[in-house]
């Protein structure tokens, strides 16, 4: 049975590809799932009409992601943490940490966007990443300073 891809399957084929595939796997995986649709005439042009409304909605969520970006970057907050003589922390400062000093200043932004490059265990300057969607990302500088 032939049929194209919606997704990207592991072993199978790439989205957008028309792959051969026995017909239980189809009927009993691909198809309920919603992984992929019958090949056909009428199933090229909707999958097109599909792929037209997901690029649609990508250049959407592209752009909202881009002006947060601009919102957010170069942003500089700080972050008070307890520490002992030799500047090192008690602890070390998450992505969490970085997420609520942010929501502080009036920028919401998921602790799962949030990367830093290293533990941050002293106290000091550091640069934290945030990732809006692919290739969108915004630079936040963080002071760790004493609480």
């Amino acid at each position: 049975m032939n049929v194209i891809l919606l997704e990207d399957l592991k072993g199978v084929g790439a989205r957008g590809a028309m792959v051969h595939v026995k017909p239980g796997f189809a009927r009993n995986f691909l198809l309920p799932k919603r992984l992929a649709i019958p090949a056909g005439d009428r199933a090229t042009n909707l999958y097109q009409e599909l792929q037209r409304q997901g690029q649609v909605k990508d250049d959407k969520r592209i752009t909202l992601a881009r002006a947060e970006a601009a919102k957010i970057d170069g942003v500089e907050v700080n972050i008070p943490a307890q520490a002992n003589e030799e500047d090192t922390l008690f602890g070390s400062i998450t992505s969490a940490d970085v997420a609520d000093a942010l929501a502080k200043a009036g920028h919401t932004v998921d602790k799962r966007q949030i990367e830093i490059e290293e533990h941050i265990k002293q106290l000091g300057r550091y640069d934290a990443t945030i990732r809006f969607h692919a290739g969108v990302t915004a630079t936040v500088r963080m002071w760790v300073v004493r609480a």
